[in-house]
């Protein structure tokens, strides 16, 4: 991968539409080298990898005859082949994701970071899919290949707008899976939660057999709370307004950001779920570039 000294400009008129979301991703993922998952798994395949000893219950078609007549052992004949993978970008479609900074919601942001990381699985030959939900309703495309894929996400990614609370309801989980195959869930929310529902989600995706990453994305004000004298605060999911001295509050909202934050984290990996903090205020080609080397660095 590269680092690029020149950082792309995201403009709310350039997001609100399916032409600036694609040109935004292709403009940011040929700014590095593809490799979102390096992963190979052992089979019948081309490239010769390696002899083991044969196991109970190994396909015979894998026994080298050459090693036997040499040895008098049974040996497996492995080879490596590329894994593809399913993948399923979940949204946050609450009314919180309406917050902004620097003239860019959170959801704006998040449809960004989903175009560019689908462009670079799809490049990859990944199967990829969406759903977005809130309290109000459910929208989801089915994760494949076809050809025009990563388009028909573009407008469907494009169409999703903010409303309501998170629902707690687990029902839509159970509909997000497809068990047949291996799957990644990257699911993007700002965290905002009454009850753990958020948590409970996310974790109930979780599975022995497939892998779900949480990208939690706040502004660099929610992070340092970089507000001066007296601010309103409006919270977006229940309306409710509070006028607060920002500069006596800021020590306890820090601590209990911070409470919370390690919270939700410590609740995920004791699943085996990735954690992923994003700051949306920096620039998206350094986040993209660090969640793509933390990726590698897991697999």
């Amino acid at each position: 991968m590269t680092n690029k000294k020149n950082h792309t400009i995201l403009e709310p008129a350039t997001i609100q539409s399916v032409v600036g979301l694609q040109l935004l991703a292709k403009s940011i993922a040929n700014g590095y080298t593809y490799g979102l998952h390096n992963s190979r798994r052992k089979g019948l395949g081309i490239e010769f990898s390696q002899f083991r000893s044969y196991e109970k219950g190994d396909d015979l078609r894998q026994l080298d005859w050459k090693m036997l007549a040499r040895s008098g052992k049974y040996f497996i004949k492995e080879s490596e082949v590329e894994t593809n993978i399913q993948v399923q970008f979940i949204v946050d479609a609450s009314n919180s994701m309406r917050h902004e900074e620097q003239n860019i919601s959170k959801l704006d942001y998040a449809k960004v970071f989903i175009a560019t990381l689908a462009y670079i699985f799809d490049k990859q030959g990944d199967k990829i899919g969406l759903a977005s939900l809130n309290d109000t309703g459910f929208r989801q495309i089915p994760v494949t290949d076809h050809k025009n894929q990563w388009n028909y996400l573009l407008k469907n990614l494009h169409e999703i707008k903010p409303g309501g609370t998170w629902p707690i309801d687990l029902q839509w989980a159970e509909k997000l899976h497809q068990r047949a195959h291996k799957e990644l869930f990257i699911c993007i929310s700002d965290g905002y939660q009454e009850h753990d529902e958020l948590t409970k989600f996310f974790c109930y995706l979780k599975n022995p057999r497939n892998e779900v990453i949480v990208i939690h994305v706040l502004g660099d004000n929610e992070l340092n709370f970089s507000y001066n004298k007296q601010v309103i605060f409006e919270d977006l999911e229940t309306g409710k307004k509070k006028k607060v001295d920002t500069q006596a509050a800021k020590e306890s909202y820090l601590k209990a950001l911070q409470q919370g934050t390690d919270k939700i984290k410590q609740k995920l990996q004791v699943k085996g779920i990735q954690y992923f903090l994003c700051n949306y205020s920096k620039p998206i080609e350094e986040t993209i570039y660090q969640f793509v080397a933390l990726r590698n660095r897991l697999l």
